[in-house]
């Protein structure tokens, strides 16, 4: 582990603005629409609200390790939270609805 991604980890305001940048990073790319339910998502929220946009890992990239941004959306908090316990056969039908 290096120095750099030692102080990320450590620092809160870095791992916060590091989330910031991917947020607006993932808001250009893909527009302002949760990725699961095609709704809007409130930019003006705080974090803990239900509406406001968090960054959920697909794919492959949800075993945990890095991730680049080409293996992450944005998803409502409520959305991302469901996703937790969806099954296969949910996130088929997730994905075909897509």
């Amino acid at each position: 582990m290096t120095r750099g991604s030692i102080v990320r980890f450590l620092n809160p305001r870095s791992r916060r603005d590091e989330l910031r940048q991917q947020v607006e990073a993932l808001r250009r790319r893909d527009g302002e629409t949760c990725r699961r339910c095609r709704r809007p998502l409130r930019f003006d929220l705080p974090s803990e609200h239900g509406l406001a946009p968090t960054v959920q890992p697909i794919g492959a990239a949800a075993i945990g390790r890095e991730t680049s941004l080409d293996e992450l959306c944005l998803c409502h908090g409520r959305c991302n939270a469901d996703a937790g316990d969806a099954t296969a056969v949910v996130q088929e039908r997730v994905r075909l609805r897509a």
